[in-house]
């Protein structure tokens, strides 16, 4: 995936989930696991996106970047 396709990608989660998060009512049990999985969905390509770019940057082959476990990109400290 380059970085055009994951910068598409992140467009559709972010559109999913902000029509989660506009709903009125409340969400489902499911609707919130959905909301939980789009949000990590999204640290992990934002995640990648950062390394493709950072390799890029330094001569490195983009390509190389892999799409880390949700527990390494979560457990980021800010």
């Amino acid at each position: 995936m380059d970085n055009e396709q994951i910068l598409d990608h992140i467009g559709a989660l972010v559109r999913e989930e902000h029509a989660l998060r506009d709903r009125e009512g409340g969400l489902t049990d499911d609707e919130r696991v959905r909301l939980r999985t789009l949000e990590v969905q999204l640290d992990q390509c934002w995640d990648l996106l950062r390394q493709r770019r950072a390799k890029s940057e330094y001569g490195d082959n983009p390509d190389n970047a892999a799409t880390r476990p949700p527990g390494e990109v979560e457990g980021y400290l800010s």
